[in-house]
């Protein structure tokens, strides 16, 4: 997407150093706009572990490239033993996300069978760019089958314009391009449809207040920002059309791990009649869990919750304590929505009811007896 007018992906090879990765440094936006360079595996498990890059598709592309940044040190003897100590150590950077063990274990079946280290190297290099690929081109899919919702609604209405309330950021940042649960926007607006976004601040990182509204306003997209608690209130005065958030873990029957708050957002569209919609690339989909409950839920460090970073009006980034010194934290990362709060999935096959049916009948390939 743009940045100033300027197109970035979220991850890339830098082009005059190929052993070296790019991302931008999401801690520091929307106040400062910076990249950093991954040339080791532990700096790519410290980029997943400290939130530098986050969000399913982009910690996934990460791992990926992660992998191939492990090739590069490990040893030419051992390097197969190397490789999967690698993915076990990327692997325990963030445990909810399912498109990190993903990228982990399809760089490590690409490259099982060779022998040569430097064929190794390369086709994990190659593997990863196509991850990286495949995650752009999917959110772009996305986008056009979920455009097809929020223009339904949009003729529906009488004033055209569509409200949406999405939770966390699923955008660009989240993925490599596009983003997810923003997708249908970004193709909604380019169709001329008249939209705006509510957009929550999402506690205790504030992804919606520092990241969607920095996306949203670099793309010139309408969008308010309100605090986590008022999408319900907004609903039940009929200023929210839809509900389309993104998702870190789908289980094949339609239950969707996604960041705190997200169950909640859903409780208040069901109870106002208020369709909602998760956008997710079939990467994000748990193949061998049937039930939510099952799902691993990151319990992050309560400083989070205790402390809050902004930009001061000197200009500097400071890091400010808002709790008593002796609190205790709880820091869920994410909770789960069951199957039957949500309307619909998108992903880039199409749009599929939140049921193990529906969702065996569009990727066919996954069936097996224990599906």
């Amino acid at each position: 997407m743009n940045v100033n007018g300027k197109h970035y992906r979220t991850i890339w090879v830098d082009q005059e150093d190929p052993e070296s990765i790019e991302i931008i440094d999401q801690r520091l936006l929307p106040h400062r706009f910076e990249t950093v360079k991954l040339q080791t595996v532990e700096q790519a498990h410290k980029a997943i572990r400290d939130m530098l890059v986050r969000g399913a598709g982009l910690i996934g592309a990460t791992a990926g490239y992660g992998m191939y940044l492990a090739s590069l040190s490990a040893g030419s003897k051992a390097i197969h033993n190397d490789l999967r100590e690698a993915g076990s150590f990327l692997k325990s950077a963030r445990p909810t996300a399912r498109n990190l063990a993903w990228a982990v274990d399809r760089i490590l079946a690409k490259v099982g069978h060779l022998d040569s280290s430097t064929e190794i190297r390369k086709t994990a290099l190659t593997a990863a760019n196509l991850i990286a690929d495949e995650d752009a081109q999917f959110c772009r899919q996305i986008g056009e089958h979920g455009r097809s919702l929020i223009e339904a609604i949009s003729s529906k209405k009488a004033h055209k314009r569509v409200n949406i309330l999405t939770h966390c950021n699923a955008g660009w940042l989240a993925f490599v391009d596009y983003g997810s649960a923003t997708a249908p926007i970004y193709a909604a607006r380019d169709a001329g449809i008249d939209l705006h976004v509510w957009v929550d601040e999402t506690r205790p990182w504030n992804q919606g207040a520092k990241l969607t509204c920095w996306e949203l306003q670099q793309e010139g997209i309408s969008h308010t920002l309100i605090t986590d608690n008022a999408g319900g209130h907004l609903m039940q005065h009929g200023e929210v059309d839809m509900v389309i958030v993104g998702s870190d873990r789908t289980t094949y029957t339609g239950d969707v791990a996604n960041k705190i708050g997200t169950y909640l957002k859903a409780l208040a569209a069901k109870d106002n009649q208020v369709p909602f919609y998760v956008a997710l690339p079939s990467s994000t989909f748990d193949w061998s869990l049937d039930r939510g409950a099952a799902i691993p839920i990151e319990m992050r460090s309560g400083d989070e919750i205790t402390s809050i970073t902004g930009q001061t009006k000197s200009g500097t980034i400071e890091t400010i304590r808002i709790a008593p010194e002796s609190v205790v934290a709880a820091n869920y990362g994410f909770d789960v929505t069951p199957a039957r709060l949500v309307s619909a999935l998108i992903t880039e096959r199409g749009i599929v009811k939140a049921d193990k049916t529906a969702i065996r009948k569009m990727f066919p390939e996954k069936n097996s007896d224990k599906l």
